[in-house]
């Protein structure tokens, strides 16, 4: 008996060593498609299993394998799902034993492994009582023992699946709803996870649970591709990291991207969301044929029941009475050949789509101003037989496609339908370009195309501020068509947007008007938060690029709506105030105003002037914490009242001369105009330092603030004269430095006024080391810093034309702890003089403006203001 035992010993190492080996050589087989691997992976450790159990394993006992194993494939990292599936009659030790031999080679090797031992009552109780064992079951595939058994299994796995598929589904659509929720859109996600966000391999699983449940089936075209895309991606991810990992993180894109033969990782990307796009869609289509059918064979309670659960909502009035016909098999339509049938728009029986090139945005428009998906069969039927549109487009055509963009959060299915049959390219040919293209700044939630799309519908809700909503709604598709090719996406998108809108059939004035819309896109709010509004040169090189009122209202709604579409750091009520201030003051000037008149210095707040006559008569800083407690009860920054307007107030709604101050820290809500909704806004403070007019002061407030861990979100620095009636007795003059800070505490609590005027002394007079206590503070953050792909390199560059009365210096540059005392340490290091600052962060990009001049206040020479430039750059990238 011991001479058998360690001849099986020896035996299982053996095998143990060359599967090993042939699992080593397959892996590093050059040339072998993700496939044909991912199969060859399967067979091989299919055979080395049975090998395990051998040729005589006693009857009523079966090796099965589960969930992704059980498919036939198996990723380099994959787990393996494995059930030993035994009938009872053989003793527990002998199927103890079995196990033994099976799970401890396995474990040897360091395979992953998902494993358990059940009789064919067990898994149907276990599979009654958990989902994701019965959706593993579906996937059963026998390896090695008693086929019979694992043929009774798979066949009550399915039999027990389809039986109860009525309750089931309903839980594996809410599965994939939270699941969707916990771990976002994976084709809008830089670092997505391939297996667990929505529009990835679980969601291809949840699809293949449908189909076998014989309810409903899903699009099945471009579906198996997609699934092979992600699986593609994996694998090279597993085989680059070494690790069974699912996210594909930014420092390993470039490499899997070079293991598939792709260019880099932006093409991987774009790669990746297109197969995330095509299951996203397909689930959608294929779970609302699942409440469909589910509906029609429920009614009362449970009706309502499922419609929660599967999307359904309510409807009042006109739409419940649609709802409610179309459930009884009615056709009510909603427009020439478009009808509501079964919750959808789809294709009235009369309908001649070859014969109607207007067909698709007219059922589009209706779907979407009526609520409702374009259903497949209708979309398939128009992408095959509509003809194409004449050129230039009808009007017909032209009032069909500003309806679809005008219905608000409508539109993006509706448009989602539209390109998933291709539809979207025909009409659009330039639209390929953006389609699914990433954008690597983690300010923006959405690649390129979906942002497009969601800017109209922020858009949508602004029509009412403008007098042509048409030309808004277009811009807000279009407004970065331009980032698809090389170069400045706004010169580029200016060009191709000329081109688009002959296409659409507008005349040449407004032709202009959205080429200058497009051109300019960035304007007003670059404006705004990077340069000095009391600047006459800042007013009237705004209001030469606009050019009139009609094209500075648009533009004003343009901008807010491409920013509350980019994301929650692109828009707040601080930005919103701003772009408001700049479009009041541009405005005065379209209307015949001198630029002078308005650019009148601002008066002092009461509270500033407070702090001015206190930093100047004591000759120390003044410091002014200030929060406020959020409807949620969060700490956030106090609203700036300008002009008597409440909180909450629309910057539309302001008086005409009412001017909100440089910096206006952010709300909880963003007051951004007729038709916008709260915006979540990072917690913060603002925080006012006044002192006397001094060398050192913007590096060591900075300083002072990097090292409590204060991150700036924006900042603005000006030289204050006190009032006639507030100069200070004693004859000296009544200039004080004003800072003004918005601030977020980086970890935990905000930290003590007291304190941080403390610290500010002794930076200011020598005694506290800021460059040491930062430096010691930068190598630890590098040592610990998670790798991810390199940051563009800092640029620093003179801005043409930005001001008569000083030097403008623009700084982008990554965020960093300390970034802007390493700035203003370099500015006082060059003798300058810093007239006023303005400082903005967008997610981890610092874009920094600085009116410079020289001691006797006068403007830089250009070849001096270059320098700098240079310098600045320079010391940013030490």
């Amino acid at each position: 008996m011991a001479r058998e035992a360690a001849g099986s010993e020896r035996e299982t190492a053996h095998r143990e060593r060359g599967y090993a080996a042939a699992r080593l050589r397959l892996l590093q087989k050059e040339g072998q498609p993700g496939t044909q691997r991912r199969r060859a992976l399967a067979e091989l450790t299919d055979r080395w299993l049975a090998g395990l159990i051998g040729k005589n394993a006693p009857p009523g006992v079966a090796l099965v394998a589960v969930g992704g194993y059980g498919r036939g494939e198996l990723s380099p990292r994959s787990d393996l799902d494995l059930l030993l599936l035994h009938d009872g009659r053989a003793a527990a030790g002998v199927v103890a034993a079995i196990a033994d031999r099976v799970w401890y080679p396995v474990w040897d090797l360091g395979l992953a492994l998902d494993h358990s031992v059940r009789n064919l009552a067990e898994v149907r109780t276990t599979a009654a009582a958990d989902l994701k064992v019965q959706l593993g079951l579906l996937e059963a595939r026998h390896i090695a023992g008693d086929s019979a058994l694992t043929a009774q299994l798979r066949a009550g796995a399915l039999a027990q699946w389809r039986a109860h598929a009525r309750e089931r589904l309903p839980e594996l659509h809410e599965l994939a709803e939270e699941r969707a929720r916990r771990h976002g859109e994976l084709r809008f996600l830089l670092e997505p996870d391939l297996k667990e966000a929505r529009g990835g391999l679980r969601d291809i699983t949840a699809l293949r649970a449908v189909a076998a449940s014989w309810l409903a089936d899903a699009p099945r075209e471009g579906l198996e591709e997609a699934r092979t895309t992600l699986l593609d991606v994996r694998d090279i991810l597993h085989l680059s990291t070494g690790r069974a990992t699912d996210r594909l993180g930014l420092q390993d894109q470039d490499q899997v991207a070079e293991g598939l033969g792709m260019a880099d990782a932006d093409i991987l990307l774009r790669r990746v969301y297109e197969a995330a796009g095509a299951i996203a869609y397909a689930a959608d289509v294929t779970w609302r044929e699942v409440g469909r059918v589910l509906r029609s064979r429920s009614g009362g309670a449970r009706a309502a029941r499922l419609r929660g659960l599967l999307g359904g909502g309510r409807r009042t009035g006109a739409q419940a009475g649609m709802r409610a016909a179309a459930s009884a098999g009615e056709r009510t339509p909603l427009a020439e050949s478009v009808v509501e049938h079964d919750g959808e728009a789809s294709l009235a029986l009369s309908a001649r789509p070859d014969r109607d090139p207007v067909l698709p945005l007219r059922a589009a428009a209706a779907a979407a101003q009526a609520g409702l998906p374009l259903a497949l069969p209708a979309v398939r039927k128009m992408a095959r037989t509509v003809p194409d549109l004449p050129l230039p487009w009808p009007a017909q055509a032209r009032e069909e496609f500003v309806t679809l963009l005008g219905a608000g959060e409508a539109t993006v299915p509706v448009w989602e339908a539209l390109e998933a049959v291709g539809l979207i390219n025909r009409l659009l040919p330039d639209w390929e370009r953006v389609r699914c293209r990433p954008q690597r700044n983690p300010v923006h939630l959405y690649t390129v195309d979906r942002h497009l799309v969601e800017t109209a519908v922020r858009a949508s809700a602004l029509t009412r501020r403008v007098h042509r909503p048409d030309l808004l709604l277009v811009a807000a598709l279009l407004h970065d068509i331009g980032k698809g090719w090389p170069g400045d996406h706004s010169v580029t998108g200016e060009t191709i947007v000329r081109d688009m809108a002959a296409r659409i059939g507008f005349g040449s004035a407004d032709t202009e008007v959205l080429a200058t819309l497009v051109r300019h896109h960035l304007l007003l709010v670059e404006t705004a938060t990077r340069r000095d509004l009391d600047d006459p040169a800042t007013i009237s090189s705004v209001a030469t690029a606009v050019g009139g009122p009609g094209t500075l209202e648009l533009l004003h709604a343009l901008t807010e709506a491409d920013a509350l579409a980019t994301g929650p750091a692109a828009w707040s009520s601080w930005r919103a105030a701003l772009v408001a201030d700049l479009v009041t003051r541009v405005g005065g000037v379209l209307a015949g105003e001198p630029a002078e008149y308005r650019t009148e210095p601002r008066e002092l707040t009461a509270e500033a002037e407070r702090a001015a006559m206190e930093a100047h008569r004591t000759g120390g800083p003044v410091l002014r914490l200030r929060a406020h407690t959020g409807p949620d009860g969060i700490a956030v920054a106090p609203e700036a009242h300008a002009g008597g307007s409440a909180p909450d107030a629309p910057p539309g709604n302001r008086a005409p001369d009412a001017r909100p101050g440089k910096l206006a820290p952010d709300s909880a809500r963003s007051g951004g105009g007729e038709g916008t909704e709260p915006a979540s806004e990072p917690v913060g403070v603002e925080l006012m330092v006044a002192l006397r007019e001094r060398p050192g002061v913007l590096p060591a407030v900075a300083g002072v603030l990097a090292l409590h861990r204060l991150t700036v979100r924006s900042a603005d620095l000006r030289l204050a004269e006190l009032p006639p009636g507030a100069a200070p007795e004693d004859g000296s003059e009544g200039r004080v430095l004003l800072l003004t800070w918005r601030v977020a505490a980086e970890f935990g609590a905000l930290p003590q006024e007291a304190r941080l005027r403390a610290d500010l002394v002794r930076a200011l007079d020598g005694s506290l080391d800021i460059a040491s206590r930062l430096a010691e503070r930068e190598a630890a953050y590098q040592g610990s810093r998670r790798r991810g792909r390199p940051a563009p390199p800092p640029r620093a560059v003179v801005a043409p034309d930005g001001s008569r009365a000083a030097t403008v210096i623009e700084v982008r540059a990554q965020d960093a702890p300390g970034l802007l005392y390493r700035l203003g340490h370099a500015l006082e290091a060059s003798g300058v003089r810093v007239r006023s600052a303005h400082v903005s962060t967008l997610g981890a990009n610092a874009v920094d403006a600085f009116y410079v001049t020289d001691a006797a206040g006068v403007p830089l020479p250009d070849a001096e203001a270059a320098r700098l430039a240079e310098h600045l750059e320079a010391e940013l990238r030490r």
